[in-house]
């Protein structure tokens, strides 16, 4: 029997109240259930005192005790983590959804309202709460501590995607005038000057725009070397666990501040991980493959994971070939991958992203050796290697965005 169809004995003596929240900018629509009745309200989004009023409302209308359990779930997204942590203080046990590994309907065109949302996600919930498994994924919320820790690293990749913008804009304006320049810091950049390919000056209008762009690409500057100016004090006097984890992890080759700031603070630093497989769909790196039928390929990788992260340890990866050519990996790499073709070479790189994701998961946990697949390679290829033991005790390597 379906374990969604019956109720377990715990269930019949404990009653429950479910909640599905289906989240807008202005309003907040709640399907409420008790496993047979169901009905739906809507409460302003920022009033979080309706929340809880609609919540007793509903333990009326369906006759349940004002200490009966409450069971919600939302999608995660916009609103983020402080409505969760709102409901778990007042006494809700909710769970946040990954709104990617919700099960849709195949159909081409199909219904969707908010209302239906809500039932659907109301259905889903009392489906896990049964014992269902498999429906959905539940994310791992961070403290307020470990989320505001991710802010840093955020700002300043966003702050770099502005100033590569600032500078690419600088240079086209030129480009129109037949002036070709090279901008490396904007405090060096002399506007006046510039002239066109017949030596006058630059016109009124176009000079006058430069300038406001270089003055935004000047305040953006600045902030960097202050953001970055923070990350190396932290780094010399680590304040918390996970910056002291952060000093560990940049022992690995291959693996320098900015790269290490970012697997902690994204990754591994305040997060649990049981084996390899965890590590990678994390990561976004396992493989996907379409064998049905005749039909026989594959994917590539999934990219479901932190896309930062998997940014990052591809980068790390290629730096690793070409910086770390000696090693166990890289042997192991080239040997049983790259005298292949395309296709070949890409599932093997992905392979290795996985090994040394898996490697930086170990290292600042105090792991000395690597484990499951990794191990086998290694104790394989230790007759090919005159370091057989290189993993365990790496060499200082570079950062992945240090290198021109």
């Amino acid at each position: 029997m379906n374990p969604a169809t019956h109720k377990t004995e715990a269930s019949v003596l404990a009653p429950v109240l479910y909640m599905a929240l289906e989240l807008s900018n202005r309003s907040r629509r709640l399907a409420f259930g008790d496993g047979a009745k169901h009905r739906q309200v809507s409460v302003p989004a920022a009033d979080l005192a309706a929340l809880g009023c609609a919540v007793a409302k509903a333990k009326e209308r369906f006759k349940l005790p004002a200490s009966a359990r409450v069971l919600s779930c939302y999608e995660a997204g916009r609103d983020g983590f402080g409505l969760h942590r709102h409901l778990v203080r007042i006494g809700i046990e909710n769970q946040v959804v990954d709104a990617a590994s919700i099960e849709v309907s195949r159909r081409l065109r199909h219904v969707k309202t908010d209302r239906l949302d809500g039932d659907r996600l109301l259905a889903k919930l009392i489906r896990h709460h049964a014992g269902e498994r498999g429906g959905w994924s539940v994310l791992r919320v961070p403290s307020i501590e470990e989320e505001d820790a991710r802010h840093l690293h955020r700002e300043l990749e966003r702050l770099k995607r502005e100033r590569l913008a600032h500078r690419v804009r600088i240079q086209s304006l030129l480009v129109t005038q037949g002036v070709r320049l090279t901008i490396k810091r904007a405090l060096g950049l002399r506007l006046g000057g510039l002239t066109l390919w017949d030596g006058r000056h630059l016109p009124v209008e176009l000079k006058a725009e430069l300038e406001r762009e270089r003055e935004r690409l000047v305040l953006v500057e600045r902030q960097i070397e202050q953001l970055e100016a923070t990350r190396r004090e932290r780094l010399q006097n680590p304040r918390s666990e996970a910056e002291r984890r952060v000093v560990h992890l940049m022992r690995l080759g291959a693996i320098g501040p900015t790269s290490a700031w970012l697997l902690v603070k994204e990754f591994f630093g305040w997060r649990a991980f049981r084996n390899r497989r965890e590590v990678a769909a994390l990561a976004g790196l396992v493989g996907t493959p379409y064998n049905s039928g005749e039909s026989e390929r594959d994917q590539g990788i999934s990219k479901a994971g932190n896309r930062r992260v998997r940014a990052m340890i591809v980068g790390i990866t290629w730096l690793w070939l070409r910086f770390q050519h000696k090693s166990a990996l890289s042997q192991w790499y080239r040997a049983r991958f790259a005298g292949g073709g395309l296709r070949m070479r890409r599932i093997g790189f992905d392979r290795l992203g996985e090994e040394i994701a898996d490697r930086a998961v170990a290292h600042p946990r105090g792991r000395r050796h690597a484990t499951g697949r990794a191990a086998h390679r290694l104790r394989n290829l230790s007759t090919q290697t005159s370091q057989p033991k290189e993993l365990a005790a790496l060499q200082v390597g570079r950062d992945a965005r240090d290198f021109p």
